[in-house]
């Protein structure tokens, strides 16, 4: 499929319902048109191989849709660092960070130093995208050794003390999903949420908690 034709197809799929439900969401819809996820990954199979080229057409159109499909199209052998630091600073809205991070960000030889860089970024969809690509790094990576996810661990109990919504809320999934790689990491994570909980700041309480529940601690 040509741009001009995603694009064609995207716009005949708008729906002002679908857009106020993604509002209700907390999903951002300044620029969205309100086509489901689904319709998306349905439009990305018929796309049949990666599309760079296609990918950033896609992005620059600043659509919420166009750039979520941007995730699912991109060829992540193609991607570079100033491309996946160009569009995290684009992002406007929870979703397109996750759908960006579990599409396509952790498949990249990138992934585990962003997690790192951005993870010390003030915008609040930039942080959270450390914790998105940080949990999807633990649940896909499946050959990755435990010492590379017990290195994020420092790393979410410094940032547990952001108490905006969307940061706390993807540090307590990357928390927990890395605590259900194996026992050791379970143990390891429940250690720090357990450190978490010890500071009092009550920042990091839910993130200490929610996680402890989850991993059988609490």
């Amino acid at each position: 499929m040509t741009f001009e034709e995603v694009m064609r197809e995207l716009r005949s799929l708008e729906s002002a319902e679908n857009r106020a439900g993604m509002a209700r969401f907390g999903i951002n819809t300044d620029h969205a048109l309100g086509v489901s996820v689904a319709h998306l990954r349905a439009i990305g199979k018929r796309i049949k191989r990666k599309d760079h080229l296609l990918a950033n057409q896609l992005w620059d159109t600043a659509i919420h849709e166009a750039r979520i499909l941007a995730s699912i199209v991109e060829e992540p052998a193609a991607v570079t660092e100033e491309e996946m630091d160009a569009w995290v600073r684009d992002f406007a809205s929870w979703d397109l960070c996750d759908q960006c991070c579990g599409n396509l960000f952790w498949k990249t030889p990138y992934a585990w130093d962003k997690v790192v860089e951005w993870s010390e970024r003030e915008r609040e969809f930039e942080k959270r995208a450390a914790f998105s690509l940080m949990a999807y790094l633990a649940v896909h990576a499946k050959k990755a050794p435990d010492e590379r996810f017990l290195a994020f661990l420092p790393i979410i109990k410094r940032e547990a003390s952001d108490g905006r919504n969307f940061v706390k809320k993807a540090v307590n999934w990357a928390l927990r999903q890395i605590g259900k790689r194996n026992t050791t990491l379970r143990l390891a994570a429940i250690e720090t949420a357990r450190e978490i909980l010890a500071r009092g700041d009550g920042k990091g309480k839910w993130i200490a908690s929610d996680a402890l529940r989850e991993l059988g601690a609490l």
